[in-house]
């Protein structure tokens, strides 16, 4: 079945993102995210996307919501425009990308490189909530709540084993649908993520994390009480977040087209 399924395989800062054009029931989504992902092994995560005259639509197989994968769809929207001739999408930059979950749709920047690089600016949600909650060890922990996805970020080098263990007790702790374990050197301006999500039967140390990005950003803005501007170096490279004064996110990056599947033919 998975042979026959439209998909393209992006890198939008070493988060490779799988996303699939086919229409595929939702119910069936996780199965078969994880069946292309085994096809595709260096995917870290896979999603559902759909163009039309309003805009692009987007589904992450676990219901999750995923800033790589916004500035993914937006980059492959702009490509779809282009060798479609629609001069009306090829010359804007400004995309909107409906998100499942989210109220309303993401507005991203997305601008050509290269031939199949393109460079993403988007208009993050904002938290649900920022604030320390207290977890059964008793710490009080940052914690940054999105629609769709928690974050927790930890100032302190990861333990693997002990990570992913918690992962999904914490998941369940905090009542969320995923759960991102965030580990911050704040002093290096670096950031290890590690992403839990139950409904895709996924758990990844990611090579980026957009969301969680912004969670680090959000909780710093309010623990600083001004603008923060902002690059994290990840695993797999480096994304910026900005804090605006007015409360906005703004997460910066760049995505990669590495390989088209049309549905059996491979270009």
């Amino acid at each position: 079945m998975t042979t026959q399924l439209k998909y393209s395989l992006l890198d939008p800062t070493g988060n490779i993102t799988l996303l699939v054009e086919t229409p595929v029931p939702i119910e069936d989504q996780p199965a078969v995210a994880l069946e292309l992902m085994k096809q595709e092994p260096s995917a870290e995560q896979a999603g559902f996307v759909s163009f039309d005259d309003a805009g692009i639509h987007l589904r992450m197989a676990g219901g999750e919501f995923c800033g790589n994968a916004c500035m993914s769809a937006a980059a492959l929207y702009r490509k779809r425009a282009h060798h479609s001739g629609c001069s009306t999408a090829q010359e804007s930059s400004m995309v909107l990308v409906s998100v499942w979950g989210t109220a309303e749709p993401v507005p991203v920047r997305i601008n050509a490189l290269a031939d199949s690089i393109w460079e993403g600016r988007v208009q993050m949600p904002l938290p649900l909530s920022i604030g320390r909650e207290l977890f059964p060890d008793g710490q009080m922990l940052p914690v940054v709540r999105f629609p769709g996805i928690t974050h927790v970020i930890l100032e302190e080098e990861p333990d693997p084993v002990r990570a992913e263990a918690l992962a999904g007790e914490w998941c369940r702790m905090l009542d969320t649908e995923a759960l991102g374990l965030m580990f911050l050197n704040r002093k290096e301006h670096r950031l290890k993520p590690l992403v839990y999500v139950p409904a895709a039967g996924t758990l990844f140390w990611e090579s980026s994390c957009a969301s969680g990005t912004t969670a680090v950003g959000a909780f710093l803005a309010r623990e600083t009480g001004g603008t923060v501007e902002l690059p994290l170096a990840q695993p797999g490279g480096t994304l910026f977040i900005e804090a605006a004064p007015d409360g906005r996110l703004f997460l910066s990056g760049r995505v990669r087209i590495l390989k088209e599947n049309r549905g059996g033919d491979r270009k």
